[in-house]
């Protein structure tokens, strides 16, 4: 799990429970990644970052000297973000703020902004299988290619992972939810738990409040969507004008596909013991990296934490994109035929590259696709997040967490700066850091918040 360290400024889920007063056990997991490759590339991403360089030039060592220089600038911008603290660049007092005291750091980012991880790669990297490697490096962050991938989305990762590290809370990641709840309610906040947010509710323009599926209504100062902006706008303020602001939005990007998912229990014995935690199988074409089922990833928490499982088992989260396209129109019957028979190819491939006798080790298995993840995460087609349509100019064509509707805030995966556990946490505590402005508890200008609103809206329409 990413932002679970207890150093810098990016362990964003800590310093979230911390401000709660909640703390998790966590365990450090050596390699975050495995990645099995076409042409029996293996790459294992070892948490001391010195191990992971030695391991990829020992694979190419005549680009040494451009793997360093790419992996060196992510490290550029991801120790220029981690010297400042993280709030809302939508609020101008703490930009100039953060800018007088490292200017030198703010610029940097600035510089990286509209830059993609692939571009600067390419200046330093020849080879064609080095730069696909990159590319998947990029994958499992955004589900996109280098070329499509923000710099610094990147640089946050591929270095927070060998800085903080990536840590498993023990007794497994829902219970970040439960601790965050439990702490919410301990310091005076209310959760209500099966209430569905059908609409959200206007005044002369203002959002004012939400209505819920039985017809309770509840109104605020401020109402914060952690919908998507396809859900947001297109169905809980369904028949209003889409705001110019989102049709921009909706023109840079587009939905990315969902995921098939497989949660199996399995016998313990088929898993060698130094098996990794998480791995990332493309057996033999690089190009089918972005296609529906071409990428495998798996993560199998009980390496790390066996008291998930019954003794002498394990537990393996199998997952690869899917369109929702796939599985619409589907009698019940069909649809449950289809779902077990593209979970076999995707079991039998990790079988034949992984873990053979996976198959007959198997003593329970669910498979869920894209409608269950659109039922039970109320995301449109079941998505993962925003793509973009065509090679984006880094991060700028992202919103901000405001919105051209007063009082309304959207927060999450479709806000900037986009996908990811760290990106996602930072957009909350961006809104967050916003909305205390707006209601009086942190200082605001509104002078100078009307003209850094007018600028970002104006960077945006050169993405």
């Amino acid at each position: 799990m990413f932002g679970f360290s207890d150093k810098g400024n990016l362990n964003l889920i800590t310093q979230a429970l911390e401000a709660v007063g909640c703390k998790m056990q966590v365990i450090p997991d050596p390699t975050t990644v495995h990645f099995h490759l076409p042409s029996n590339l293996s790459v294992r991403v070892h948490r001391q970052y010195g191990e992971f360089i030695a391991e990829l030039t020992k694979n190419f060592p005549h680009e040494k000297e451009g793997i360093l220089k790419f992996y060196n600038e992510c490290w550029k911008i991801f120790n220029a973000l981690n010297s400042l603290e993280l709030k809302s660049l939508e609020e101008p007092i703490y930009l100039f703020g953060q800018f007088f005291q490292k200017p030198l750091e703010c610029l940097t980012l600035a510089y990286y902004l509209p830059q993609n991880a692939g571009d600067i790669a390419r200046k330093y990297i020849k080879d064609p299988q080095l730069l696909s490697f990159i590319d998947a490096e990029c994958f499992i962050v955004s589900t996109v290619n280098a070329l499509q991938t923000p710099m610094i989305n990147a640089s946050m990762v591929l270095c927070d992972r060998h800085f903080g590290g990536i840590n498993y809370p023990v007794g497994g990641v829902g219970g970040i939810a439960k601790s965050l709840a439990k702490g919410l309610v301990e310091n005076g906040s209310e959760i209500l738990y099966k209430a569905n947010v059908t609409s959200i509710i206007l005044a002369q323009g203002k959002a004012v409040g939400v209505k819920l599926s039985d017809g309770r209504e509840f109104f605020a100062k401020t109402i914060v969507s952690n919908a998507t902006r396809w859900d947001t706008f297109g169905k809980l303020l369904k028949g209003e004008e889409l705001p110019k602001e989102e049709v921009n939005f909706q023109k840079v990007y587009v939905k990315a596909p969902s995921f098939l998912s497989i949660h199996m229990g399995v016998k313990a014995e088929v898993l060698p013991p130094d098996t990794d935690c998480h791995h990332f199988v493309l057996e033999n074409d690089w190009s089918r990296l972005e296609e529906p089922y071409g990428s495998i990833f798996l993560s199998i928490p009980t390496m790390l934490d066996a008291s998930l499982a019954p003794e002498g088992r394990h537990i393996l989260h199998i997952f690869t994109t899917s369109p929702i396209e796939d599985w619409k129109g589907l009698p019940l019957k069909d649809y449950e035929a289809k779902k077990e028979l593209v979970a076999d190819e995707i079991i039998s491939r990790l079988e034949k590259k992984l873990f053979p006798g996976l198959k007959s080790s198997i003593v329970f298995k669910e498979v869920g696709t894209p409608k269950t993840h659109r039922r039970y995460l109320a995301r449109d087609n079941g998505t993962y997040g925003p793509m973009p349509r065509r090679t984006p100019k880094g991060l700028l064509g992202m919103p901000f967490n405001t919105t051209a509707i007063h009082g309304l805030y959207c927060v999450g995966d479709s806000c900037f700066p986009g996908q990811g556990v760290i990106a996602v946490a930072f957009s909350g505590v961006m809104c967050a850091h916003r909305v205390a402005a707006d209601i009086g508890l942190e200082k605001k200008s509104p002078v100078l918040d009307a003209a850094l609103l007018r600028l970002l809206g104006w960077l945006r329409t050169l993405a």
